[in-house]
């Protein structure tokens, strides 16, 4: 019997470690796992993290991710418990236009709320940073074309 006590309390350890994670840990981990399906573009995956009453604004506010504009990171920055059910969280997230190709940084947070389900993006807004990023309206403006050739003109020697 000696030595059924050591194996006993070895599977005791091993299931307690096997937990899944709850509280904060587990907003923590959904959140993150959110933010990287929508880093590289699996919208699909993405939606099933938002909740029904955000999602239409969740689709509007993204359309353009993965198309015109491109993510490049998206870290946590932060991330503040409002109680039992309620949460922010703080996303750096850093993008370019394609067209463009200028690298842009805006600061995102995020609402989760806990449901039945689990925890689920129920907002979000630009905290600071480069606006765009979430579907606003900017205005590009384009360089004005000049009106003569910048460079100087070709002279070649020897050819007539």
């Amino acid at each position: 019997m000696p030595t059924l006590r050591p194996l006993l309390s070895c599977l005791l350890t091993a299931t307690a470690c096997m937990m899944p994670p709850t509280g904060a840990a587990l907003i923590q981990q959904t959140a993150q796992q959110f933010n990287f399906d929508t880093r590289f573009g699996r919208m699909e995956m993405a939606v099933e993290q938002v909740s029904p009453r955000y999602l239409e604004k969740f689709q509007e506010r993204h359309r353009y991710w993965g198309g015109s504009v491109h993510i490049t990171d998206a870290e946590m920055t932060g991330m503040k418990m409002k109680g039992e059910e309620d949460a922010d969280v703080s996303v750096r997230v850093a993008w370019y236009r394609a067209a463009e190709g200028d690298l842009r940084t805006t600061i995102v947070r995020q609402r989760w709320h806990r449901f039945r389900s689990g925890w689920l993006l129920d907002g979000e807004e630009r905290a600071d940073g480069d606006v765009g990023a979430l579907g606003e309206a900017v205005d590009i403006l384009e360089p004005e074309t000049p009106t003569k050739s910048a460079q100087f003109p070709t002279v070649r020697l020897g050819n007539d």
